[in-house]
Parts: C-alpha cells; structure tokens; sequence
C-alpha cells in the first residue's frame, strides 16, 4: 500500500494528529507487534553495563527534573 500525504500543505497540528492517530492504533495492537532484534541487543548491553557499574538509573522525577533545569 503506497500512502501519500499531502505534508507540504499539512500544519504542524495537522501532521501531529495524523502521528498521534497512527500511534493510537499501533498501541491498539502492541501485543503483535515483535520488537527489532537490534533492541534486545542495545538492552543487553545497557544490562551488562549496569553490573559492571558503568551507568545507572535516575528515578523518573529526578529525571524529569534534571531535564527542566537544563532546558531553562
């Protein structure tokens, strides 16, 4: 199937709701959709880096928060 949008006529707001309406409906279905190999790979990695103490995870609110202050 071959879609064609008009996107050079298409607003910001417009092309959000058409991102926000194919977000929608591929939520609808996560169950069938698989996750590329290449994830599993990169979560392998982020683990292995985690045991041996090269990164770490920030509660999100600590997060959140570091991101707005650098953002201001």
């Amino acid at each position: 199937m071959n879609i064609s949008l008009p996107l050079e006529q298409m607003s910001i707001e417009e092309k959000l709701q058409v991102m926000e309406t194919i977000w929608d409906d591929l939520s609808r279905r996560a169950e069938s959709l698989a996750p590329p190999p290449w994830h599993g790979k990169v979560l392998e990695a982020i683990e292995a880096a985690v045991e041996r103490g090269e990164e770490s995870f920030d509660d999100w609110e600590v997060a959140k928060k570091r991101l707005r202050d650098t953002l201001e």
